[in-house]
């Protein structure tokens, strides 16, 4: 853990101020969710995500859908890739800008063209459906869909979207 040199005060609610300079470093949002840990020696907090707890069944999900239409899916939160049929290793990796800016705004994206997304050193190619993942009146992250040619995967995309947010809205 790295100290920072910052002090702020308990104020009468219990509450403290993060400084805008550590959320910005961190990447925390307004009204964003933090888990608070504690120890013998002090309070951890972590940015939360609801749908890393819902990967494992994601991952199923996807997998099952990816076999029988032979496209790849990606599933993502807000940040980092939680599940993928494309390439294990792209789980845990940060998803591109363009990616975290449908989060942010909840726009889905149809491609008529082959794009590519580069995401590490990996590039994705194919004709992309992505659909946030919208729980409650949170988005929590994206379905995407790559397909080898352009067939509308809109419908898929929103099917998983939709499985994922009723599994956490139970």
């Amino acid at each position: 853990m790295k100290a920072t040199g910052v002090t702020r005060r308990i104020d009468e609610l219990g509450r403290i101020v993060i400084p805008k300079e550590i959320r910005r470093n961190l990447g925390i949002r307004d009204g964003e969710t933090l888990e608070i840990y504690t120890n013998e020696e002090g309070i951890f907090l972590q940015k939360h995500s609801v749908l890393h707890n819902m990967a494992e069944i994601g991952t199923k999900l996807c997998e099952i859908i990816s076999s029988v239409l032979d496209i790849e899916i990606l599933l993502t939160d807000r940040e980092k890739i939680i599940a993928s049929t494309y390439h294990k290793e792209l789980i845990g990796q940060n998803i591109p800008l363009e990616f975290m800016k449908l989060v942010d705004n909840r726009e889905s994206l149809k491609s008529d063209y082959a794009t590519t997304y580069k995401i590490d050193n990996t590039e994705l190619t194919g004709y992309f459906s992505i659909v946030p993942i919208i729980a409650s009146i949170d988005s929590l992250g994206l379905v995407v869909i790559i397909a080898k040619n352009n067939t509308n995967m809109q419908d898929i995309a929103k099917l998983v979207s939709k499985i994922m947010a009723e599994k956490l809205d139970i």
